[in-house]
């Protein structure tokens, strides 16, 4: 395995247009492609194998070659072709490599097809704004992208804080600084509370991780910044309970008034295969701040009230999972069997459907065996 064929095999994912690369040893190179892993038809690979693709893609790391580690973030880029986010791991003390394709370019609000509403949370200028989802559900791609429609409407100073750094933004009329965790900055919560000496206007954490980093970019937007920043949570409702959590419980309810006070947009994303079967398609739950919302996020009691005041204000740019999955399946972008299956509330939606003249397949396509990536075996890889 040299150096070519590694860079035969990431550009065959840019070229296929697979989200992720996977290569473990003992199994064929493994590309994602609408969320179904596919096997490219080669020979297995080898504990060498792996070891000399973790040597080549560590090769722009001098700080980091020869150095012990048992999981590593990085980024890597094919100059002019493509970037990637790449986690290096051991498992049973090889090296397991997992690599997410990041398109060199930062894509458009239609080439993503996102709600236009997303414009608008873009243009918000103080506070806090909040990117969810699972892993995989597009989150640094529309943070990416709502940076960059700032980048393109208004002179802003702008800072972005990521580990890695992924998309990389050309100025347009904002300035933009990006720094990245262990190569410019230690931490996340060191980055931000150098930011605010930086007279920033915009800040973009790449992810809410630890406490630190949660008071200290909470603390940067009720000083008068807008912090743009994502977090791992399944929906809208979950994202309140998941942010005071961080916190000790003697200071939850404390939080929760902050969090009332500054938060003024939750956006969460689940991504979906499309009719077709040959892209995905972004369902995408939308919270703007009211009086009611800060209502309900101060008193716990009411968490579970907020998807219900989402879903009667759609006058206002709000819309839960299950009405944007409703407006998909009537656009006719998805099947009603996928729209089914990613709903937050499955009998209320099914009762949607039947109204809608609409009978879900249950027939699941989840676990389907590995395809494989259909291209001649070439001695080259």
């Amino acid at each position: 395995m040299d150096r070519e064929k590694v860079y035969r095999l990431l550009r065959l994912g840019l070229q296929k247009g697979a989200s992720d690369i996977h290569f473990q040893v003992g199994y064929l190179p493994l590309y994602r492609f609408h969320g179904q892993l596919v096997e490219l038809r080669v020979k297995e690979l080898t504990p060498e194998d792996t070891e000399k693709i973790a040597e080549i893609l560590l090769e722009n790391e001098p700080e980091l070659r020869g150095k012990k580690f048992n999981e590593l973030d990085l980024a890597f880029e094919l100059p002019d072709e493509g970037r990637f986010r790449v986690n290096i791991s051991r498992q049973r003390r090889h090296m397991n490599i997992v690599l997410r394709v990041i398109p060199l370019g930062v894509r458009t609000f239609e080439e993503l097809t996102l709600p236009d509403t997303l414009r608008e949370v873009a243009q918000i200028r103080r506070g806090y704004v909040l990117i969810t989802g699972a892993t995989g559900m597009g989150k640094s791609t529309t943070l990416a992208t709502m940076i960059n429609e700032i980048n393109r409407q208004r002179k802003a100073k702008i800072i972005t804080v990521e580990d890695p750094i992924e998309f990389v933004f050309t100025h347009d009329k904002s300035i933009i600084t990006q720094r990245e965790i262990g190569t410019d900055t230690a931490s996340f919560p060191d980055a931000l509370r150098a930011a605010l000496r930086q007279d920033p206007d915009v800040i973009m954490v790449g992810e809410m991780r630890d406490l630190a980093t949660v008071d200290t970019s909470l603390k940067a937007a009720e000083t008068g910044h807008v912090v743009f920043s994502s977090i791992h949570t399944a929906d809208v409702a979950s994202t309140i309970g998941r942010v005071v959590s961080f916190f000790p419980p003697e200071e939850q309810m404390q939080v929760r008034a902050r969090l009332a006070d500054n938060l003024k947009a939750v956006v969460s994303l689940r991504l979906l295969i499309n009719k077709k079967q040959d892209g995905m398609v972004p369902a995408v739950e939308i919270m703007r701040s009211t009086r009611t919302i800060q209502e309900c996020i101060k008193d716990p009691a009411r968490s579970a009230e907020i998807t219900e005041f989402i879903a009667r204000a759609r006058s206002e740019n709000m819309q839960t999972f299950d009405q944007h999955l409703l407006d998909l399946l009537r656009a006719n972008k998805i099947s009603a069997e996928t729209a089914f299956a990613a709903a937050s509330n499955p009998a209320d939606f099914q009762t949607k459907l039947a109204l809608e003249g609409a009978s879900p397949d249950m027939e699941s396509t989840e676990d389907r065996p590995l395809e494989r990536l259909e291209i001649e075996p070439d001695s080259r890889f």
